[in-house]
């Protein structure tokens, strides 16, 4: 395996959770491909999505102070560590909270694909991480997950850049994931990146239909480092490409009071959420 080989795995391959498991660990993402989930499914949320972003029925649906569901405006959230705001504006959506109503079928649907498809892989790494990781659990991963509704799917919108962007301003500044894994329909646009050990930046794949696959903070936590969470990034469009960009990730996440190492994951959640300017 070179440096940084991100593997591509089939559910249907015999040793689909041992080349997953591989790849998490040697360069903290994957890819899923031949899945469930249909292409036109996806499709159907873009075309949905972009419809709802377009309008102005989203500022009805702005999040009011320490809820964390709902519409977020353009440059509402920096990276940790960085003072600068993303180029972005997205919608939060939970199980059981409101979706907007004209975008509410396709997206409960799509929510509970990738949920179950998120189940699946957990339940992979639970066959086949070694002793040293599943003997300091405080559960299995699956059980970390059982009854949560703090699912989250966002649905990102990163508009065509403005003229008078300010250097050093990007789509997504260098960040690492909250939660235990995070599952990414390939995004409308190119642009996303991933950092390896020695910092070099390295294009994830962005087939058709593909599913990113990456370790967050809470998997690195709770495996004591041996899942790591890999720092990725999505870059600004060069001019002749300058034009929206729209983004799926499912962040799979614990009950809050799941023990994950020195904390449980509802401390851990707060604690990152105040670092990056979504609570007080």
């Amino acid at each position: 395996m070179s440096e940084f080989e991100v593997l591509a795995v089939s559910p249907k391959d015999p040793d689909a959770a041992e080349r997953f498991a591989k790849s998490l660990r040697e360069t903290g993402f994957a890819v899923i491909k031949d899945h469930d989930i249909d292409m036109s499914e996806i499709q159907a949320m873009y075309d949905s999505w972009s419809g709802y972003f377009a309008g102005d029925g989203k500022l009805s649906d702005a999040t009011q102070a320490g809820d964390p569901a709902g519409y977020f405006g353009y440059k509402s959230e920096n990276a940790k560590g960085r003072a600068q705001k993303d180029l972005k504006e997205f919608y939060h959506v939970y199980q059981e909270r409101h979706v907007p109503p004209e975008c509410d079928a396709v997206t409960r649907k799509f929510h509970a694909s990738l949920i179950g498809l998120g189940e699946t892989l957990l339940g992979w790494l639970d066959q086949v991480s070694p002793p040293e990781v599943t003997g300091k659990l405080s559960m299995p991963f699956t059980k970390m997950v059982e009854g949560s509704q703090d699912h989250l799917l966002r649905v990102l919108h990163y508009p065509p850049l403005p003229d008078d962007v300010e250097p050093g301003e990007v789509r997504a500044a260098a960040h690492g994931d909250i939660n235990l894994i995070t599952l990414l329909v390939t995004g409308s646009e190119p642009g996303l990146q991933a950092q390896d050990v020695n910092g070099a930046w390295h294009d994830i794949p962005c087939g058709t239909g593909y599913i990113n696959v990456n370790a967050g903070d809470m998997l690195e936590q709770a495996s004591r480092k041996y899942y790591p969470s890999t720092v990725h990034r999505v870059i600004n469009p060069p001019k002749q490409k300058n034009q929206s960009r729209y983004s799926l990730p499912l962040f799979m996440h614990p009950r809050p009071e799941v023990q994950l190492a020195h904390q449980t994951a509802g401390e851990f959640l707060q604690q990152r959420l105040k670092e990056i300017g979504q609570a007080g």
